[in-house]
């Protein structure tokens, strides 16, 4: 039972009938709660109400999706008042509440739009309902408990990057009409030297059946297989210009994947801090991008410290073949020597291994800057960040790991290259 403001609007206007004595101010008071009476007992039952959801089951962040509410009036008393369906605050729903109708043996439909804020599943709290009384002085009130799910999935920003690492795919593949000096182990064809070809492609078996001088061209492997390696511990909080460190690797992995899968290759995904958090294996070609964006839909950051030796030990268990593996972290001085460099050995000798970072431009602005005491020592606290970073990227080069260190803007886009440049050169 609830009190609607009516009544309570009528209880504070009986206190001017204070100073005619306590005869008019208790008939006021006997009345105000035969009504309140009157409309609990008239009022509709909230517990004959049957609800289910439907509609929208996942969203790319930032979209506008719908989920319906169906109401069941099951009683015999029309039920009208307000009906309020609670969602989590990330979830951006909107309106908050509804007015109700519903006579008995009826049923209504309550859209309600979200527009998700954050990535991961988001869920309703509970809806509840105030039927009113006639009089419109009190209200049945209950809670219900409905469930539904929204996956909010990765926005995939670096789509945009798309079409232009494709049709630079399709020149590696021979799939335009260029001549390329292509490197790679899988030969294509027979084709007359050009000033700038390798002397060592030249086929002299073929050359010396010829009045000219024959090179091969080869064509890049297919069926390589990549693992996307998310690093989900304390480094991957940290925030870069507007999104997470985390949102910018998600949307990286999510382009080298697309790229990876239409050159034919196979991508496996591991995510990992402390603990193993998602795994992707085995995808087809035609599933890997939904598999991928459902497993990395729910990922968050940790804020511990990852197990460098359990990250090279799932890899390794996973991958006995030679493959790329991409190990999306950040250049922190701290766990990158600590962590991965005393282990890194052991990947790279058995597999190729790029390190991705994001970096963060704000640090070069700040190095920058000069004018003001503050400025300066600012500047010097920046310098002494790049030249950490710097020195990890050489310390990891020198284990033959490549490092791929790029602003958020840029780093989706320098990601796929690097693939594509290994790709060209027959490295993978």
């Amino acid at each position: 039972m609830t009190l609607t403001g009516r009544a309570a609007l009528l209880a504070v206007a009986g206190a001017v009938l204070a100073p005619f004595g306590w005869p008019p101010l208790a008939t006021l008071w006997v009345v105000l709660l035969l009504g309140v009476g009157w409309d609990l007992a008239r009022a509709g039952r909230v517990g004959d109400l049957r609800m289910s959801r439907s509609g929208a089951t996942a969203a790319r962040l930032g979209d506008t999706v719908v989920v319906t509410l169906v109401v069941t009036n099951t009683g015999v008393r029309p039920v009208r008042g307000w009906l309020r369906d609670a969602w989590v605050p990330s979830a951006g729903a909107r309106p908050r509440v509804h007015a109700v109708d519903l006579p008995p043996g009826e049923r209504r439909r309550f859209d309600l739009t979200l527009t998700p804020t954050r990535r991961g599943d988001r869920t309703p709290a509970q809806v509840t309902v105030r039927s009113v009384g006639p009089l419109g002085l009190a209200a049945r009130q209950r809670r219900h408990s409905v469930g539904w799910l929204v996956r909010v999935l990765p926005p995939f920003g670096s789509r945009r990057f798309l079409p232009e690492k494709l049709a630079r795919l399709r020149q590696l593949d021979g799939a335009v009409a260029l001549n390329r000096r292509g490197q790679g182990t899988e030969f294509d064809s027979l084709r007359d030297y050009v000033d700038g070809d390798d002397v060592r492609s030249i086929d002299w078996r073929a050359t010396a059946r010829r009045d000219a001088v024959v090179v091969r061209t080869w064509r890049p492997e297919r069926d390589r297989r990549l693992v996307c390696v998310l690093d989900t511990g304390r480094t991957s909080a940290a925030r870069v210009g507007d999104i997470p460190r985390l949102d910018a690797s998600l949307d990286a992995c999510l382009l080298l994947a697309a790229v990876a899968a239409r050159a034919g290759d196979r991508v496996d995904l591991v995510a990992v801090d402390s603990v193993l958090r998602a795994s992707v294996e085995g995808a087809a070609q035609r599933e890997v991008l939904p598999r991928l964006v459902q497993a990395m839909a729910p990922l968050e950051p940790a804020l511990v410290e990852s197990d460098a030796d359990l990250v090279v030990s799932e890899v390794l268990r996973r991958q006995r073949r030679r493959c790329l593996v991409v190990l999306f972290t950040a250049l922190d001085a701290a766990a990158i020597e600590q962590g991965l460099l005393p282990v890194v050995d052991r990947l790279t000798r058995r597999h190729t291994v790029l390190l991705a970072s994001v970096g963060d431009p704000r640090v070069d602005e700040l190095a920058a800057r000069r004018g003001t005491a503050t400025a300066v020592y600012e500047a010097a606290s920046a310098e002494r960040t790049l030249a950490d970073r710097r020195r990890i990227t050489a310390s990891l080069r020198r284990h033959g790991v490549i490092v791929v260190d790029e602003a958020a803007d840029r780093f989706a886009s320098r990601v796929a290259d690097a693939y594509l440049d290994l790709k060209a050169t027959g490295r993978l």
